[in-house]
């Protein structure tokens, strides 16, 4: 395991500043120095999270620096090119500057899970600032209509994600029966950074589906009657619905009704009842009209809905405390299932433990005031960085770093839960 010096709490939050300060580029915080040279919409709004008790003004101006990626649509997209950096794929895969839609600014043509209604919230919760409230309220509403008219591709309620780069969660095993339906693709040329940090991935069919739905013109139309990728992923919904609920206690402060957004996280509590619990929940591929019967940690982002009924709440905790997951592992929380064939610890997404949904569960504890579950998650997580560092992501078991060094959303979070760490 990789050693680190121990430091106490006010140096690591010092750290953490650090990072962050080191990642800052002027006009957004890209996730790490290097590999990741832009800006990334969740990455963006965990960042928002962790600055709104430390650097408020930077927090804002994460925040508004990201939505200058908006499309006219209401869709956030999850990168906006910032600098002149490499990346792969960079705008001229998207090509987003052809679409009348788009921003002046360049962006990637997909969406990420819609954090930031909740990130929002946080920011005001700690800085009782109004006028910014009314300021990112309405750009937050164009964003939850899109997701409602562009993308219930299923007609229930929830929305699809149209590619697995749209989850966060890239690598999942949770995308590999929908991956494994699409046509082999084999481009003549590799992408050696790509391939040596995620080995046998789909790396190549990403790219099609990308340069698919780009030739498509981004339309919805084509997304609903025609892409071949379409799943309702849990966590990508959970999060949803929480920034429904967030976005409902913020409308009065915009002079806004928040009926709509109650309206809209009932459609979405009940949907992800109805189409993806099966004793716990799992993504649903709309194209083979079946549940994806791997259990990642994706499926425990119902849990952030504070009005989950008790019965699937009790068994999603349970299933979260076993030894499926955390009961079996040093740390929290492997991004699959130990047990299952896919689970592997070293490979993105499909065994390793994350910052960022490590600090979305102990919200969700928190949010049921399951409060020793949140200690645990929280106490787990700071362990993490206390010994390897902000990485991007860790082994479940021994706790060692993996992926880039100085993580942005590592950082954040690490903040965040030093705040109530301090207050408890």
């Amino acid at each position: 395991m990789e050693a680190r010096p121990a430091v106490d709490d006010a140096a690591l939050g010092r750290e953490a500043m650090a990072v962050l300060e080191a990642n800052w580029t002027g006009t957004g915080t890209v996730p790490a120095p290097g590999l990741y040279p832009h800006q990334w919409s969740w990455d963006s709004a965990f960042v928002v999270i962790g600055l709104a008790r430390h650097r408020p003004d930077r927090a804002r101006d994460e925040l508004l620096s990201l939505l200058r990626g908006q499309w006219a649509t209401g869709m956030v997209p999850h990168i906006v090119f910032h600098t002149p950096e490499a990346y792969f794929p960079g705008p001229s895969v998207w090509r987003s500057q052809e679409h009348e839609a788009a921003p002046r600014v360049l962006t990637s043509g997909l969406t990420a899970p819609p954090l930031h209604g909740l990130a929002l919230w946080w920011l005001y919760q700690h800085t009782g600032d109004e006028a910014f409230v009314r300021k990112a309220y309405p750009a937050l509403v164009a964003q939850h209509d899109y997701l409602a008219s562009a993308r219930d591709l299923g007609g229930a309620g929830l929305a699809a994600i149209v590619h697995p780069w749209e989850s966060g969660m890239d690598d999942s095993p949770a995308w590999d029966e929908p991956l494994a339906a699409l046509p082999v693709i084999r481009y003549g040329y590799r992408h050696l950074e790509l391939d040596e940090r995620h080995p046998d991935s789909d790396h190549d069919r990403y790219v099609w589906l990308a340069m698919r739905y780009r030739d498509a013109g981004y339309s919805p139309g084509y997304l609903r009657d025609e892409h071949p990728f379409a799943v309702e992923d849990p966590m990508f919904n959970g999060i949803w619905l929480a920034s429904c609920q967030a976005m409902a206690e913020l409308a009065p402060l915009a002079h806004a009704d928040p009926a709509p957004h109650v309206e809209q996280a009932e459609r979405i509590r009940q949907a992800m009842l109805e189409r993806l619990w099966d004793g716990c929940f799992y993504a649903r591929d709309l194209r083979s009209g079946q549940l994806i019967r791997v259990s990642t940690v994706g499926g425990f982002g119902p849990l952030l809905d504070p009005l989950l009924p008790s019965e699937h709440l009790n068994a999603a905790v349970e299933m979260l405390e076993s030894a499926r997951f955390m009961g079996a592992t040093g740390y929290p929380v492997p991004s699959c299932e130990i047990r299952a064939a896919q689970f592997d610890r070293t490979r993105y997404w499909r065994g390793p433990s994350w910052v960022n949904t490590n600090w979305l569960l102990r919200r969700a504890a928190a949010v049921h005031s399951l409060d020793h579950l949140a200690q645990q998650l929280t106490n787990g997580t700071l362990r993490l960085v206390r010994q390897a560092g902000f990485r991007e992501c860790f082994d479940p078991f021994d706790g060692s770093g993996r992926g880039c060094r100085d993580f942005s959303w590592s950082a954040a979070l690490t903040l965040d839960l030093l705040a109530d760490t301090v207050v408890e």
